[in-house]
């Protein structure tokens, strides 16, 4: 059975709601290891009292004659355990308070001594392991070294609810149940609850029967036990013991930020207990080793949030520079699959679509992405989540959409069937219980095999979303640069325009080491070829004497047209060039006749050469060279002027 189709199976459901039921915080009864007292805290009288103390129902506490346990009563806490004698026997006596009551518990030592230091011995041991996996399982033969229980289980619970035994350690004759996965009905939302509340549960006997609590007033006797040592167990639970071969069990809670991630269980084929104090250091072993897991998954978060971005950027890095994103995504030496691994991927980028990997055909995907309206989507089991989808994409198990801030612009990561084998803690099928609420019968292993889902995808989808994030930023941020750079550029001729031009001298900065030059290039009678010709052929002449200024120059020259029939030519090296000889290639090669559609025409241009010192300022350079040029117009036109 797939974990995921049990989490919703009928009879799982009927399970849960019928556990949700039982009043496992206020259940009535106690273990029949110890006995319970509540005092009133106003009075200091007896109100409530477990069945073999009933002769102290109705009396002052005062009567027990010890002032250290009326000194705890009395305030309510009390430091774990405080030692007394109760009926002729070394006993402890663990104090809280439950509203208007004083909780006393009574609990007969356990017939063996344990030595707490070995908790402190295996808190030393585990500090020292580096990864998760060990870390549990260290942990579960250190606990059980401690406390000689022939078995101890952590336990992990998934997101849908259902646990899996991460760690075992156990004697050599029982099984390992290593990777085993158990329904979440095993330990129901209310239990967890309640562990969370508690962190140390014992149960000292699962044959031995219960003892009834009796109370001065009905009311009391639902008093909430949920902090009890004591506290009576749930049929259920105990009937699910004996099935498992267990007679004692005594439980760790794994808490992190309010909710429980996991359990350590002990398990005992006979009885056997803790003392209190030994119970109090392991729960303070839980709590180191839940820090552990916390502070390793954070550091795994990091170092991965820390490669991932990496790669991400260097993914994004170049798409400023390419006129192809689609493919930018998913051909260069980093791709979108290194970020979201997959079997398959559609990018869906301004109306060009591009695919790598295993993918299904663009009809169909583009059907999918339809049905799925622009909305983000992921599944990892399809053909159960969306059986209109799956029909579409019949060799996808898993898919993963993510929307990007374009009209129809999206990334499409697919995901094939991945068969895998689960270990089920005894059959989940109907046969293996006496009634649909009934604890399983049997917990040998049962294997089912799970078909139609790809593997989950769990951080991947975080990882696809920030991705489409920071892509929809990259080409926000690269549209206002082809605006900003085509506010800078002539439409006809594509060169730069008066404006840019004005931008770069206005520059606050003084003239380079190197020097710098402008041209200023005007045509001679170029409003006559528009008189005669049309502006059609008047643009033509100016394309091809842009394109001769540009031939002529060098390749770190920039080429401006400033309108109509004027260009500049700006030179910002000049150290040790010879201006003059450029500027009179340029004019000898506007000179050279033009052929057009209509006619072959001769255009000549005059040009006014500017030479600017290192450390000159930038300002009136062009003024200056649009003077030098009205001079070489002045001087008969097609030549050079400074």
């Amino acid at each position: 059975m797939d974990p995921a189709e049990l989490a919703i199976d009928p009879d799982e459901l009927r399970r849960l709601a019928e556990c949700a039921k039982e009043p496992i915080r206020t259940p009535g009864v106690i273990q029949s290891h110890g006995t319970l007292l509540g005092v009133d805290a106003a009075t200091q009288v007896v109100v409530v009292a477990s069945e073999n103390a009933r002769s102290w129902l109705g009396r002052p506490f005062a009567e027990i004659g010890n002032p250290e346990l009326q000194g705890a009563v009395r305030s309510g806490s009390a430091i774990d355990p405080v030692r007394v004698v109760w009926e002729g026997s070394p006993t402890d006596a663990i104090v809280h308070r439950v509203d208007d009551l004083t909780i006393v518990e009574l609990e007969a030592l356990p017939h063996d001594e344990y030595a707490r230091t070995a908790v402190v011995t295996a808190i030393n041991r585990l500090t020292a392991v580096a990864s998760v996996a060990e870390l549990r399982q260290q942990a579960a033969a250190e606990i059980r070294r401690v406390t000689g229980f022939d078995r101890v289980m952590i336990y992990h619970f998934h997101e849908d609810g259902h646990g899996e035994v991460v760690a075992d350690d156990s004697v050599p004759e029982l099984e390992s149940l290593l990777g085993h996965h158990f329904p979440s009905s095993d330990i129901p939302p209310q239990a967890r609850d309640l562990y969370v509340t508690k962190v140390g549960r014992a149960i000292a006997s699962t044959s031995s029967p219960t003892i009834p609590l009796l109370a001065i007033s009905d009311e009391l006797r639902t008093v909430d036990l949920s902090n009890a040592e004591l506290r009576g167990v749930s049929p259920y639970h105990l009937q699910y013991m004996r099935n498992m071969g267990q007679a004692s069990t005594f439980s760790l809670s794994l808490v992190e930020d309010g909710r429980l991630v996991g359990m350590i269980t002990c398990a005992h084929r006979t009885e056997r207990r803790l003392p209190v104090l030994l119970r109090r250091a392991l729960e303070v072993l839980a709590a180191q080793i839940t820090m552990q897991f916390a502070s390793m998954r954070e550091i795994a978060r990091l170092r991965h949030l820390v490669e991932v971005r990496e790669r991400r950027t260097e993914l994004l890095a170049p798409l400023y520079a390419s006129d192809d994103i689609p493919s930018a995504l998913l051909r260069g030496p980093r791709t979108v699959l290194d970020l979201v691994p997959a079997d398959g991927v559609l990018v869906h980028i301004g109306g060009t679509s591009r695919v790598a990997g295993d993918v299904p055909p663009l009809d169909d995907m583009t059907r999918v992405l339809e049905l799925l309206s622009g909305e983000a989507f992921v599944s990892e089991g399809l053909e159960a989540d969306r059986p209109d989808i799956s029909a579409l994409l019949p060799s996808t198990a898993g898919l993963l959409v993510v929307p990007l801030a374009g009209p129809d612009d999206t990334l499409v990561f697919f995901r094939g069937e991945v068969a895998r084998e689960i270990f089920w803690l005894g059959d989940q099928s109907a046969g293996n219980r006496p009634s649909q609420l009934s604890p399983r019968t049997s917990f040998s292993t049962w294997k089912s095999t799970v078909r139609g889902r790809s593997l989950p995808w769990g951080t991947v989808i975080q990882d696809a979303l920030e991705l489409g994030h920071e892509l929809e930023t990259v080409l926000h941020r690269r549209a206002q640069a082809q605006l900003a750079e085509l506010a800078m550029r002539d439409a006809l001729t594509g060169l730069h325009n008066r404006r840019y031009l004005a931008e770069r001298l206005a520059a606050g900065s003084p003239v380079d080491l190197d020097g710098r030059a402008l041209l200023f290039v005007d045509l001679d009678d170029f409003k006559s070829v528009n008189d005669v010709h049309g502006h059609d052929v008047g643009d033509v002449v100016i394309l091809e004497v842009a394109r001769r200024l540009i031939a002529h120059s060098r390749e770190r020259d920039v080429v401006v047209r400033l309108g109509g029939d004027e260009f500049v030519v700006l030179l910002d090296v000049v150290g040790g060039e010879d201006v003059h000889a450029i500027a009179d290639r340029m004019v000898a090669a506007i000179a050279a006749p033009i052929e057009t559609k209509v006619a072959t025409l001769i255009v000549t241009a005059s040009c006014g050469i500017v030479v600017a010192e290192p450390g000159a300022s930038r300002v009136g350079l062009l003024e200056e060279a649009d003077a030098a040029m009205y001079r070489a117009k002045r001087a008969g036109r097609n030549r050079v002027s400074s």
